[in-house]
């Protein structure tokens, strides 16, 4: 088939797509022109709001319009990506400005070979200096406030969304390129297309420019298994989001947690299951829909998430979960350190740095950093266990009963690391933990398991369907495929139904917003 055929039928069926897609409205006035152009902190452009939806469906318009004229495409689509920044941050939009030019210089500076460190060293300053200033200032000046005794009131300073996913993506590159695994972008276009690209831009995941630059300039190309999949992935990462993880964090998550002395063990024990399962829903759900929009633009992005409740060690958590966070801290961090080239001991340590820093990443509060320790220390465990007692290969996987009990463990290991992410101080984990272990009380549970029945209806399937087989998920690609617009919009047209029955008066953002 003629590529002009495929654009002129995905045209037609992005439409069709699309205009299902923006019956999902609710909340705004798009007679106020305002509502969509201009910046409101309470109103950004969420992947799961109608607003972003109707705002899509203009911007695909106009980039199949622009598919043949390379030029007119990437700045098209990257002021875009300014715009739907600026609708999440204001205008610390031009942060991002900022960082990309200075980075697209530098880069080149380095790529020269005449003092390479010191260009490095200059944009790793601007970088991380930024990051610093933006997410850290109050957090390591309230450390030192409480360290010589005095009282520190936090100052009022902003965080830009997104500024850790397209920090950790600008270093990657001009690290890339001091170590010569990529070459210097020529066209500064070019970069700040990589840099800007909004369906990663806000909560990843984290593209390196030696995936995705070698796309930029490709002729534009979308088969209609791309489009089914862009679809499917949309669909699923809608799903994920808006049916499961806001259902059961409105309903039953929120409230133990927001009160944990009026719940009993039990029932607190299971909000901390269904805060697993919410978090891993909602940023899962993200990724996926980054995915699919990518993918109906004509780009692949890597995946982000593979089963990760499946996992039969904190080690293999990891190589599940946010896998381009993983591999970025991986590449940048631990290997940087020295990784397992200086022995066990400094693997260890290594090792316990990185995830530190991983949990460092996440937020600026001891309680992340205490996260990040305990899943170093839950690696380094198994690490020694698996590899130095049990003497496995390092891609070793229990089958078995042995697969049972570990993915069981495992499960309850990174429930009980939840804590620490979801509470806002020690006080409050301690609070859930004295309740799980003195005030169980399973005779409440049947009247909980009632009283919430959807919600845990929904914790099920979520958990179920990480066991279904990949083979599967292909089948209902091959299957929206087949179908083409028709099914396509069937399927839309019954998501949104489902989202529109359970989803509150008010879009909730994103957990993965906040780092």
């Amino acid at each position: 088939m003629e590529t002009n055929d495929i654009f002129s039928q995905m045209t037609a069926q992005l439409k069709v797509f699309l205009q299902s897609m923006a019956s999902y409205v609710s909340g705004l006035d798009f007679t106020k022109a305002a509502d969509i152009l201009l910046y409101n902190p309470r109103e950004p452009l969420l992947f799961s709001s109608g607003a972003f939806l109707f705002v899509f469906l203009i911007f695909v318009t106009g980039y199949c319009c622009l598919r043949r004229k390379v030029d007119a495409r990437l700045l098209f689509v990257t002021l875009f990506s300014y715009y739907f920044f600026y609708k999440s941050s204001g205008f610390y939009f031009l942060l991002l400005l900022v960082v990309t030019v200075s980075d697209f210089c530098l880069a080149r500076k380095i790529a020269e070979r005449k003092h390479p460190r010191l260009w490095l060293a200059a944009s790793l300053l601007i970088d991380l200096g930024l990051l610093g200033y933006f997410k850290y200032t109050n957090f390591f000046a309230g450390m030192i406030a409480q360290m010589v005794g005095s009282n520190f009131q936090p100052w009022d300073i902003f965080l830009p969304v997104g500024i850790s996913f397209y920090t950790f993506k600008t270093i990657s590159y001009v690290v890339d390129v001091y170590r010569k695994k990529v070459e210097p972008m020529e066209s500064l276009l070019d970069y700040a297309f990589y840099v800007s690209f909004f369906p990663t831009l806000l909560a990843g995941p984290i593209t390196r420019a030696t995936d995705f630059g070698p796309q930029i300039r490709k002729p534009l190309h979308v088969s209609r298994e791309m489009f089914a999949q862009g679809v499917f992935f949309i669909l699923i990462g809608l799903f994920k989001k808006a049916v499961i993880s806001d259902y059961i964090s409105q309903n039953f998550v929120d409230r133990i947690f927001d009160n944990p002395t009026l719940f009993s063990g039990g029932e607190v024990l299971l909000g901390l299951y269904g805060y697993c399962i919410q978090i891993y829903c909602d940023f899962s759900g993200y990724s996926d829909m980054a995915i699919g929009i990518s993918l109906l633009l004509g780009f692949k992005i890597p995946m982000n998430f593979n089963a990760p409740l499946t996992a039969d060690s904190m080690t293999d958590f990891w190589r599940r979960w946010h896998i381009s966070l993983s591999t970025w801290i991986r590449d940048y961090v631990y290997i940087a350190l020295g990784g397992n080239r200086k022995g066990t001991l400094h693997m260890y340590l290594n090792q316990m740095v990185a995830m530190t820093a991983c949990g460092l990443w996440h937020g600026a509060s001891l309680n992340f950093v205490v996260w990040g320790v305990l899943h170093g220390a839950l690696v380094c465990l198994h690490k020694f266990w698996s590899q130095t007692v049990m003497r496995h290969d390092r891609h070793y996987h229990p089958a078995g009963i042995r697969r049972f009990v570990s993915v069981f463990i495992t499960f309850h290991v990174l429930c009980f690391t939840w804590l620490f992410f979801r509470c806002k101080d020690f006080e409050g984990v301690w609070v859930m933990l004295r309740q799980m272990f003195t005030k169980f009380n399973p005779a409440v549970l049947p009247d909980v398991f009632v009283a919430y029945r959807y919600v845990f209806l929904l914790m099920a399937f979520a958990l179920l369907t990480h066991w279904i087989p990949a083979s599967w998920q292909n089948r209902c690609v091959r299957l929206l495929e087949k179908g083409g617009v028709v099914l396509s919009a069937v399927a839309v047209t019954v998501v949104i139904f489902i989202i529109m029955q359970v989803k509150s008066s008010d879009i909730q953002p994103f957990i993965y917003f906040q780092f």
